[in-house]
């Protein structure tokens, strides 16, 4: 029977501006796990960023993580760990629709990461529909000829080198969205764990107001609430403001001084606890 694939981050955010240009507010998806990424998915948010480039998410895990949240009123977004051809194709055929490509520095990387989602003559990508989740089996009408359609490509900023062609960067064709990493980016500008610092929030605000003026949605990575309301004043279309796994090490560890007196911890040679 056929089949209609949903909308991409890409109409989420064209839809957005309807809505007195509400950013778009999302958390990320770090723990591999689809009961966590479910739980995730019905918390009310605009959208997740299931994660491969620092987590423990591989192929299956990415699967049983669309499953798990397929149906929720959510978008999903998944970032692989490499900028690599092969990877991205394994992706889109699991049915990714929303790709975050990271460490894209320049604009033969921009285009390589286009390149890749497309099929030929357009880009490099394998053609496998039927064996695939991404046409669903072919029951998607016309999945070979409309595949662009429903895929939204989003580069991630995140080093001196991106900043400065990031103007150039925003006019590659298929780039839907650019996404500054701030993290990287500091650590690049010789500021590593620094993300606050007041050079890489000057490098951040320069990618919000290219974007702007090349008519692009730009998001940015901000756990720190002052730190993304900041963001989002200057512009930004939209954003990450926490992480499934912070959240649980926060809240665990909260837990944790409340209920666990000082005194009933171990001592650093691995004794027993002392006595209260």
């Amino acid at each position: 029977m056929p089949f209609r694939l949903g909308d991409t981050f890409r109409d989420a955010l064209a839809a957005q501006k309807g809505e007195a240009g509400r950013p778009l507010a999302g958390m990320w998806v770090c723990s591999g796990s689809p009961l966590i990424a479910e739980l995730c998915a019905g918390s009310g948010l605009d959208w997740l960023l299931v994660d491969a480039e620092h987590s423990p998410n591989g192929l299956e895990s990415i699967l049983s993580q669309l499953q798990a949240i397929h149906g929720y009123p959510v978008q999903v977004m998944v970032r692989p760990p490499v900028n690599d051809p092969v990877v991205i194709k394994q992706y889109l055929d699991l049915g990714v629709q929303n790709l975050l490509v990271p460490m894209v520095n320049s604009v033969a990387e921009a285009e390589a990461a286009v390149a890749a989602t497309r099929y030929p003559p357009h880009g490099v990508r394998g053609v496998g529909s039927a064996l695939a989740r991404a046409a669903r089996w072919n029951r998607v009408p016309d999945y070979l000829a409309r595949a662009s359609e429903t895929i939204s490509v989003t580069v991630q900023i995140e080093s001196t080198a991106a900043v400065d062609a990031v103007e150039d960067i925003l006019k590659v064709g298929g780039v839907d969205a650019i996404f500054v990493g701030p993290s990287d980016l500091a650590a690049s500008m010789g500021l590593l764990g620094q993300q606050e610092h007041p050079e890489v929030r000057a490098a951040v605000e320069h990618c919000l107001a290219a974007a702007k003026a090349a008519g692009k949605p730009a998001g940015v990575n901000a756990f720190n609430p002052d730190t993304a309301r900041h963001y989002l004043d200057a512009g930004a279309n939209f954003i990450l403001v926490g992480a499934d796994v912070a959240l649980l090490a926060r809240g665990s560890e909260a837990l944790a001084a409340r209920y666990v007196p000082a005194a009933n911890t171990k001592p650093a040679d691995g004794g027993a606890p002392a006595s209260y």
